[in-house]
């Protein structure tokens, strides 16, 4: 039954995508779009299924890979089929990697570059740079809040930075690992900020409550994670009025994936990095 209902929406997706994405020619998207759909459909379906607005979150899912897709350069769908063909590369034991702190090893994305073949002389072929996103001064926990997730915080460097070193581990058989942070934003992100100004649509894509009913019936079984520092799991947010969920930190609003709009906006974000370079995140 999935597989018939899957291929039902499907041909409706197709029919619907965006006029700039029909207008292009994406025979090779469209192949592993349909090889893989059944896969994609039911684990969306698991997730979303329930929904009345299902099958328009699918078209949105959808649309999103396809635009993505198409802003990927022809030096990295190239690699994208080399791995097709050799499905567990990321399995190897070739692999050796090293987590680093930009600022900790090289100062900046410019100071890694100039690093490199010590790297290589060590033997890593696998660079995992520690979170490098944009975040508020002061209250960023090691840049886990992030305040722009298209954009590197500017201690690090720009984005040009980031391909640049991106382009220069390709060139040298070194993967590439950025730390993406899914399970909450900076108060300071403008999805936050949206969500502050009264727009209901990011009011949905935090846990956001009238009173402490729901929060309390929470508390009652919720670890602390820095229970010294940041007590509590949720923070009254004095300009709504209403009790957000923080587990990490008061300025760390954690997102609600039961929307799909916010699975959908993240994976976005992921794929954006990928067309950036990243091997792995």
């Amino acid at each position: 039954m999935y597989e018939q209902q899957s291929h039902s929406l499907l041909n409706s997706i197709l029919n619907q995508l965006r006029p700039e994405i029909q207008a292009r020619d994406l025979r090779h998207f469209y192949t592993r779009l349909g090889a893989n759909f059944y896969a994609i459909h039911s684990l969306f379906h698991r997730l979303y299924g329930q929904r009345e607005d299902f099958a328009q979150r699918a078209l949105d899912l959808v649309n999103v890979l396809a635009t993505q897709y198409i802003a990927r350069t022809d030096e990295l769908k190239q690699i994208d089929i080399q791995r097709e063909q050799d499905h567990n590369w990321f399995l190897s034991q070739e692999w050796v990697g090293m987590a680093l702190y930009t600022e900790g090893f090289a100062g900046d994305l410019k100071g890694l570059r100039g690093r490199l073949r010590y790297l290589q002389e060590l033997g890593v072929n696998m660079i995992h740079i520690m979170p490098l996103l944009e975040c508020p001064e002061g209250a960023s926990d090691g840049g886990y809040a992030v305040k722009n997730f298209r954009n590197v915080d500017p201690r690090a460097g720009t984005l040009e930075d980031l391909e640049a070193l991106a382009a220069d581990l390709r060139q040298r058989n070194i993967l590439l690992t950025l730390d993406v942070v899914l399970n909450h934003t900076s108060e300071e992100h403008e999805w936050a900020k949206r969500a502050r100004s009264g727009e209901q649509r990011y009011r949905d894509f935090y846990y956001i409550f009238d009173d402490r009913t729901v929060p309390d019936v929470f508390e009652e079984t919720m670890p602390e994670v820095f229970p010294e520092t940041a007590p509590g799991n949720f923070t009254f947010d004095t300009t709504m009025g209403k009790w957000v969920m923080t587990v990490f930190n008061q300025y760390q609003w954690d997102l609600n994936f039961s929307n799909p709009e916010v699975f959908i906006a993240m994976l976005d974000i992921i794929l954006f990095w990928a067309n950036k370079g990243a091997d792995i995140m």
